[in-house]
């Protein structure tokens, strides 16, 4: 695979990035990385070198960290938004191999994270989520899911190794176009998630960084004690 251009600042916190990257080696690798950090509960978002330093990351932390080791890896650096009803949205790093999509995502739920590359495209790779993707009362949540962004666009303000908070990234994100994954009469006849797998989803979450719909409290101290 042809590495796409660096950005034009390759500092050393970027080759410090570099480095790190070149360990972590896979997609897989970059999985597991996000796996053994700490779900981060602030408002804040951390540029991937400050995540590597910290070893703690919410889902567009994550991501992004995910996009940054993917560039350096070889492919696009791209995000993509899945959004949701009554529930968080979730953004993936999403990429290719052999022509099939897959994702690396961070997640304080344990099946809303890593896809292999086994999809044949974007929505087959968004509805994956779906059957996982509720909230606390067992809502079944995604409805929608964005064009790819590539990062590439906010080399300019060095997005990959910045002591700032990359908000604005996430703003633009959701400005993006949205296509949605089912009709109104579809939303009105899906069934509540399955109780067993809302245990096992939210099996180790943090409840401070869970979505809790108005009034829900209880269902919160429910399904994850």
């Amino acid at each position: 695979m042809v590495k796409p251009p660096r950005p034009r600042k390759f500092t050393v916190r970027h080759q410090e990035l570099d480095a790190f990257a070149q360990r972590l080696a896979s997609p897989s690798a970059i999985q597991r990385f996000l796996n053994q950090c700490a779900y981060s509960t602030h408002d804040a978002c951390a540029s991937p070198f400050r995540v590597m330093r910290s070893a703690s990351a919410h889902c567009a932390e994550g991501a992004y960290f995910a996009a940054a080791m993917l560039r350096l890896m070889g492919h696009p650096p791209l995000v993509l938004d899945l959004s949701a009803e009554q529930d968080d949205d979730h953004v993936i790093a999403p990429f290719r191999s052999n022509g099939k999509w897959g994702a690396v995502a961070k997640s304080n739920t344990t099946m809303l994270r890593y896809r292999e590359p086994v999809y044949r495209s974007l929505r087959e790779l968004a509805m994956s989520y779906f059957e996982m993707y509720f909230n606390i009362r067992g809502l079944k949540s995604l409805r929608g899911y964005s064009r790819p962004l590539s990062l590439a666009r906010f080399d300019r303000h060095c997005w990959m190794v910045s002591d700032d908070d990359l908000e604005y990234i996430g703003d633009y994100l959701t400005l993006c176009p949205h296509t949605p994954l089912l009709t109104p009469a579809e939303v009105a006849r899906c069934s509540a998630a399955d109780g067993d797998l809302m245990r096992v989803c939210f099996s180790g979450s943090d409840p401070a960084g869970l979505f809790v719909p108005d009034d829900e409290s209880d269902a919160l101290s429910a399904t994850t004690g």
